[in-house]
C-alpha cells in the first residue's frame, strides 16, 4: 500500500492518468490538478467549504438547459470568459468579447436592410460598416450572426413563457460584395445577468452588482480567416466602466448618432432609423 499524504497525493494522482507525455491533454490535465491541489492546501479548506463548492456546481448544472448556461455565467463573472477572449485575439483582429448565456446556433439568416426589432418599441438604429482583413481588404460573404436585448434589457429567449419567440432579435447576415453589412434593429438597453440561480447567490454574497452595458453580440466568419466572437458597447453609456463579466474593451465602443443623410449610403432599409452606429469588424488569416 502507497503511504500516500497530503504532499504526495498530487502527483500520484497525474501517475494514474496514461497520457501522452508531453501533449496538450496532459499539460492541461496536470496543471488543472497541480493549482486545484495547491488551492487546497493553501487555503486549509474544510469539509464544509468543499460540499459548498460541489453543491454549488450541481446547482450550476441544474438550472442550465440549451437555453440558458449557467456555467457561461459563471465563468463571465469570474473575468475567465474574459482572459481567454484576450490571450486568444488575434494580432489585428477585432477583440473578443463574451459569448454570454443565451447564445443560440440556429438563427434566422436574413437579407442585408432588414430591421430585426420584430415590431418592438424603442429607438431605431442602422447597425452598419465592413468586414476586413487586417490589412484593410473587405471580405465579401463574411458572416455576421449577431443577437441582443430588447428596449428593455431582455432577451426575448428569457420570456418564451408569456409567448416570445427565442428567435426574435437575432439574424444572421452575409456581408455583400464590398464586406458591408447593414440593417435596423430596436437600441438596446442595459440589463442585469441572471440573477435568480447560483451566479447571482455568488454575486450578491461577494456585494457585486449584475449590470451589464448596453450592447450587440457577433460571431464573425469567413473562410480562411479566424472567426471572432465579440460585443459592440456604446460610447457614453451606463456600466461601460463596470461590466458584470469584464466584457467591454475600448476598441470595442462605437458612438451612436443621430440619422442624417442615410440616403447617400445607398442602402435599401425595411425600417427608417432614428439613429446609426457604424462599426468596422476586423479578422485576422487563420494560422
Amino acid at each position: 500500500m502507497r503511504d500516500i499524504n497530503q504532499f504526495t497525493i498530487t502527483q500520484a494522482v497525474k501517475d494514474t492518468f496514461k497520457t501522452e507525455p508531453g501533449s496538450r491533454f496532459e499539460t492541461l490535465l496536470h496543471g488543472l490538478i497541480e493549482h486545484l491541489h495547491d488551492y487546497t492546501r493553501e487555503h486549509n479548506l474544510t469539509h464544509e467549504e468543499w460540499m459548498g463548492v460541489l453543491n454549488f456546481l450541481y446547482d450550476c448544472g441544474q438550472i442550465s438547459t440549451p437555453e440558458r448556461h449557467e456555467f457561461i455565467l459563471l465563468s463571465d463573472v469570474l473575468g475567465f470568459s474574459a482572459l481567454v477572449d484576450m490571450i486568444n485575439t488575434k494580432g489585428g483582429a477585432t477583440e473578443g468579447s463574451n459569448l454570454g448565456p443565451f447564445y443560440l446556433d440556429n438563427a434566422p439568416r436574413k437579407a442585408l436592410g432588414s430591421d430585426i426589432s420584430d415590431g418592438r418599441d424603442g429607438v431605431t438604429v442602422l447597425v452598419h460598416g465592413r468586414v476586413m482583413d487586417t490589412l484593410k481588404n473587405p471580405l465579401p460573404g463574411a458572416v455576421l450572426d449577431t443577437w441582443q436585448a430588447d428596449s428593455a434589457g431582455t432577451y426575448p429567449i428569457q420570456e418564451q413563457a408569456s409567448g416570445q419567440d427565442k428567435f426574435d432579435l437575432r439574424a444572421i447576415f452575409e456581408a455583400d460584395d464590398q464586406g458591408r453589412y447593414y440593417y435596423t434593429t430596436v437600441l438596446p438597453k442595459p440589463y442585469t445577468v441572471p440573477y435568480d440561480g447560483p451566479v447571482g447567490v455568488l454575486l450578491r454574497a461577494g456585494d457585486r452588482h449584475a449590470w451589464r452595458p448596453a450592447h450587440l453580440h457577433y460571431i464573425v466568419r469567413h473562410p480562411g480567416m479566424n472567426a471572432i466572437t465579440t460585443e459592440i458597447f456604446f460610447e457614453n453609456t451606463e456600466y461601460v466602466d463596470n461590466d458584470a463579466v469584464f466584457g467591454v474593451r475600448k476598441s470595442l465602443l462605437a458612438k451612436i448618432a443621430p440619422a442624417k443623410d442615410i440616403d447617400a449610403l445607398g442602402y435599401k432599409l425595411d425600417k427608417t432609423p432614428d439613429a446609426v452606429c457604424t462599426y468596422d469588424f476586423i479578422l485576422a488569416p487563420a494560422s
